[in-house]
């Protein structure tokens, strides 16, 4: 995959929280809207990037994250463009069941444990990271002088993280992560402001 690694350093935030999020389902694509604390948390965000020198937004076109971006790009006055490459992953069967269950029920403990037991009818997990960091490095190679922030999902993110480091990370709902690219290494790290 070393093919599809960006140029350059990116940003990523996942949406704000939705009710599907707050009682632990499996969301995938089903297009749920932000609940009251994923406007909060949306906003929080835009405050938070206020100064963190993003010039463009690239979001997910499901509505959560769709209207997290519009909350942000509002706020700090930037381009946005909806982008179906950074669209959530599909979770086929798995969609609107309770992930803690399902993970019991498997006896994994991990995001790499989860990802073994994906059901086949959903979207492959390499080709949903794959598909994911072409989008980004396509928007990046377009926008050379921009700095960008990728509004997105859980599953993305993690897809991405993993296949640039070789790591999950702690994400939150609103909360602006950088993927770092530096001496020929890749981590991510929380924007903190």
């Amino acid at each position: 995959m070393s093919a599809l690694k960006p140029s350059r350093s990116f940003c990523g935030l996942r949406h704000g929280a939705t009710d599907w999020n707050r009682q632990g389902l499996f969301q995938g694509r089903t297009d749920n809207p932000l609940n009251e604390d994923g406007l909060r948390q949306a906003h929080e965000a835009a405050s938070m990037l206020r100064g963190a020198g993003i010039s463009r937004i690239v979001a997910s076109p499901l509505v959560r994250a769709a209207r997290t971006a519009e909350i942000i790009a509002d706020a700090i006055a930037v381009p946005l463009t909806i982008d179906e490459g950074i669209i959530e992953f599909d979770f086929g069967s798995f969609e609107g069941l309770p992930v803690r269950d399902l993970m019991i029920k498997h006896g994994v403990n991990s995001a790499t444990g989860l990802v073994s037991i994906l059901p086949a009818d959903g979207e492959n997990w390499h080709a949903m990271a794959e598909r994911s960091l072409r989008c980004v490095s396509g928007w990046l190679d377009r926008y050379p002088g921009d700095h960008l922030l990728f509004v997105c999902h859980d599953a993305v993110m993690q897809g991405m993280a993993n296949a640039l480091s070789g790591s999950y990370f702690k994400n939150s709902h609103g909360t602006p992560f950088r993927y770092v690219h530096e001496d020929a290494q890749w981590r991510v790290e929380q924007i903190v402001t």
